[in-house]
Order: C-alpha cells, then sequence, then structure tokens
C-alpha cells in the first residue's frame, strides 16, 4: 500500500497559540510575564517546547540550559491542560485527509511532539481515528530527521515504506523524507511558508484541495 505521512503543528492544524500559551505560563511564573507573542513567534513555536523557553529566555536576558530543564515538564503539563483551547486544521486538511483515504492510501502522522501529546490533541479534536498510525517524538529511540520514523508511519498505516510521501513545513520534514528516499512536500500556508521553495521540496503545497493530485503525481495511484 502506498502511503501519505503527515507532520502534524504547522502542517495539518495550526497549534501555536496553546503552545505559546503554555510557554508563556512558564515565564509567567519566573516573573517576566508574557514573553512570545502569536504574532512574532508562532514558527518559534511549531519548533517545540524547548525552543520556545529558549527563544523567551534570550529574549529577555536570562538564558540558562538549566532554566530550560527545570521549566520544560511545567511547560508540557500547561500545553496538556489547555491543549485545544486555540488550535485549528487548516482549510481542507481533514476533507484532503478523507479522499486521500477513499482513494486507498494509508494515512498516518509522524510528528516530533511527544505521542501522548499528538494522541489527546488529536483524540480531543474528535480525529484520532482518521489516521492510521501516529509516531511522534517518543514512539522509537529516535526521532526525525532520523529517517525511522517516517518509515515505522508508513508501516503502522499499512504501507511499504519505500511508497510513501511526507507532507511537513520544515527543513526537518524536508532532510526526513531525503534520508528515507522518499519525496516531500512542503505547506506554504504556515508561518515559514516562505521558506519552503528554498528547501527544495518535491512539491509545494498552497492549499490541501491541490494534495491528492500531487500526491499521486509523485508516488503513483494507491491501487
Amino acid at each position: 500500500m502506498r502511503t501519505v505521512i503527515f507532520d502534524l503543528d504547522g502542517t495539518l492544524a495550526d497549534t501555536s497559540g496553546d503552545l505559546l500559551a503554555a510557554a508563556n505560563h512558564c515565564f509567567r511564573q519566573m516573573g517576566y510575564g508574557d514573553v512570545l507573542s502569536r504574532e512574532q513567534d508562532a514558527a518559534v513555536a511549531l519548533r517545540g517546547g524547548r525552543m520556545m523557553l529558549t527563544y523567551g529566555l534570550k529574549r529577555v536576558g536570562a538564558y540558562d540550559e538549566d532554566t530550560v530543564n527545570t521549566y520544560y515538564p511545567a511547560l508540557l503539563q500547561a500545553y496538556s491542560q489547555a491543549i485545544d483551547t486555540h488550535t485549528h486544521f487548516y482549510p481542507g486538511a481533514l476533507e484532503a485527509v478523507e479522499m486521500l483515504k477513499s482513494a486507498g492510501y494509508g494515512v498516518g502522522i509522524c510528528t516530533n511532539k511527544p505521542e501522548a501529546l499528538a494522541d489527546q490533541l488529536l483524540t480531543q479534536m474528535g480525529v484520532r481515528d482518521q489516521f492510521a498510525s501516529l509516531v511522534g517524538a517518543d514512539t522509537l529511540s529516535v526521532r526525525k530527521p532520523d529517517p525511522e520514523p517516517l518509515r515505522e508511519a508508513a508501516r503502522r498505516a499499512g504501507g511499504h515504506p519505500d511508497w510513501c510521501v511526507l507532507i511537513g513545513d520544515s527543513d526537518t520534514d524536508r532532510n526526513t523524507a531525503r534520508a528515507a528516499g522518499v519525496p516531500s512536500v512542503l505547506v506554504t500556508f504556515g508561518p515559514s511558508g516562505d521558506d519552503m521553495a528554498a528547501l527544495e521540496p518535491e512539491a509545494l503545497l498552497h492549499h490541501f484541495d491541490d494534495l491528492p493530485d500531487l500526491v499521486t503525481g509523485l508516488i503513483g495511484a494507491a491501487a
């Protein structure tokens, strides 16, 4: 079976608002108030919790690796408690997933979000059952850009790892697909969309309406 594997944050869904809220919860505990904003820092949010803490602490001139390590568990807890307050799927994302499944492709997720949080988010938003596989940052002993999480996501979705395509939004996704020897499609509607062309993916995705045709062109028809 041919499979379509999606990154989650910044690809299927804009999760930046809830991630930034969790980081600012930590900064308030430190006494700095809300350091990060959605207008300025959405792209930073999609690079993960440690990056948000690092970036924010550097902004206030207080960066220290021990502080990042100390507050990271608190960030994850705060995020878990309000994981879907501001998060929304990009227009057409879920419809594209259904079209791909109807065409016979296996569909899964490969994310650098901890698996439990990714599962919680998808479950609370009522879409966990739409994805045949979910491989997170801690599912295996390695994470993206190592190719094995992508390969495992394809296997768990019922497919062969050589017959998949990765839909993502970052250099990490591009490098993961390249290491796996499969094509990548990078979305241009996320916070870093203007930078995607320079990464030279096999295709750029401007709207999810175009995805089924792109997939067929890159890995062939499902049947």
